[in-house]
């Protein structure tokens, strides 16, 4: 410790305050990457949070902070430093785009501490945090209605083209037929529709109100599987 010390004491000014100004940036964007993860925290609507994440983003921030201490203004050394990152691959899947905007997030605010601009990386990191937080609370992007698969079984001897439309049209905002099959030995034919339900109807009122046209046969309501693909 004493000859890490005495090290520091034989430097320059300049190199003292370089110094000092790097664990300033180290520091601050720790602190900054918490506030970023903390807000994350809050504002996660998934099932598959993930705790690594969270050490990752932090992590991230820090370590970026550090590559641009490094690289200054030195353009050398910055290709150098593309060069080694060339090399990692990173093959984990991300499950909600949301998560990688927090990734930048937190590599924002490290590269700004990183290069000495500390009031604009605490004014990044408070004002988005708010405007996410604010997102959150307005559900903001919400869609509107329930996305569903609907299956409708009806008898074989039933005209079903049109049969619903009247109760779709007051209880589903959007329809569109996918499937037609027939069932138990081609006695009974299944209608598989992709619906949106209105806001404020619940599965029971629509199921009951098909029920009554399908001879009360099988009816099955369950959430689209489809998933967005980024």
């Amino acid at each position: 410790m004493n000859q890490f010390l005495d090290a520091i004491r034989g430097y320059d000014l300049t190199t003292r305050v370089s110094i000092i100004d790097g664990f300033l940036a180290i520091f601050l964007s720790f602190i900054l990457v918490l506030i970023i993860t903390q807000v994350y925290k809050m504002t996660y609507k998934g099932k598959n949070y993930s705790q690594s994440f969270v050490h990752t983003v932090i992590i991230m921030g820090v370590v970026v902070s550090i590559i641009m201490i490094v690289i200054g203004n030195n353009i050398a050394v910055a290709f150098g430093l593309v060069g080694a990152f060339s090399i990692i691959r990173f093959r984990s899947a991300m499950s909600d785009p949301k998560d990688i905007a927090f990734i930048f997030f937190g590599m924002a605010a490290g590269i700004a501490c990183g290069l000495g601009f500390y009031i604009l990386a605490v004014t990044f990191t408070l004002t988005l945090s708010v405007l996410i937080y604010l997102l959150y609370i307005m559900d903001y992007g919400k869609q509107e209605g329930k996305p569903r698969t609907l299956k409708i079984t009806v008898p074989e001897n039933i005209q079903y083209e049109g049969l619903f439309d009247d109760i779709f049209e007051d209880y589903i905002l959007e329809h569109q037929l996918k499937r037609v099959q027939t069932t138990n030995l081609g006695t009974m034919i299944q209608l598989e529709y992709d619906v949106v339900t209105k806001e404020g109807i619940s599965d029971k009122e629509l199921i009951d109100a098909i029920r009554e046209r399908n001879a009360n046969l099988n009816i099955s309501l369950n959430y689209a599987p489809s998933t967005p693909t980024y």
